[in-house]
């Protein structure tokens, strides 16, 4: 069931930043570059994935920590 739902995830994201796929300009502190709105969408979405999994696990060990207290 989470496969699905992650499939269909997926496939929105793909969907849009396909349709989005104009060049931006990104600049954080003084950092500046050009890149595909398709690509900036991506590594947005890897990143929170990324984000949620870390926060996910650490939760998980914490809860395994105090089982075995």
């Amino acid at each position: 069931m989470v496969l699905i739902i992650l499939l269909i995830l997926i496939a929105f994201v793909v969907i849009f930043a396909v349709q989005n796929a104009i060049p931006v300009t990104i600049s954080f502190l003084n950092w500046k570059f050009d890149a595909s709105l398709a690509i900036v969408i991506f590594l947005s979405v890897f990143a929170g994935m990324i984000i949620s999994a870390i926060i996910v696990f650490s939760r998980r060990i914490r809860r395994y920590i105090k089982k075995q207290d």
